[in-house]
């Protein structure tokens, strides 16, 4: 099993888990838009960093944001009821397409 595959199951656990235990079960109780809220943070922590290493080279802050940001995104899905591989679907799906192709193929 994959790292992303057994995160997502846990994830899914933590639905039923004590939020007095668990900062996943924290999450789902406070409810989408708290969610979404730390998706945005992560997001904008993982841009701030990525300028940074540009600037200084330094990588480990990029690395450690984006874990976040896939982290909360993993608990986005999750939420929602779906896991990490309809996400790996999606992009097998793409894989030998050019990215252009993908985009013109889209409905709106």
């Amino acid at each position: 099993m994959d790292i992303l595959t057994e995160l997502g199951q846990i994830l899914i656990e933590r639905k039923q888990a004590d939020p007095a235990h668990s900062y996943v079960a924290q999450l789902y109780q406070k409810g989408l838009n708290k969610i979404l809220e730390k998706v945005g943070e992560e997001c904008t922590e993982t841009l701030i960093a990525a300028k940074d290493a540009e600037r200084d080279g330094k990588l480990e802050a990029v690395i450690y944001e984006t874990a976040d940001l896939w982290f909360h995104s993993l608990v986005m899905l999750a939420h929602l009821g779906l896991g990490p591989d309809v996400v790996l679907n999606e992009l097998a799906r793409r894989f030998n397409l050019s990215g252009l192709e993908e985009k013109a193929g889209r409905t709106s």
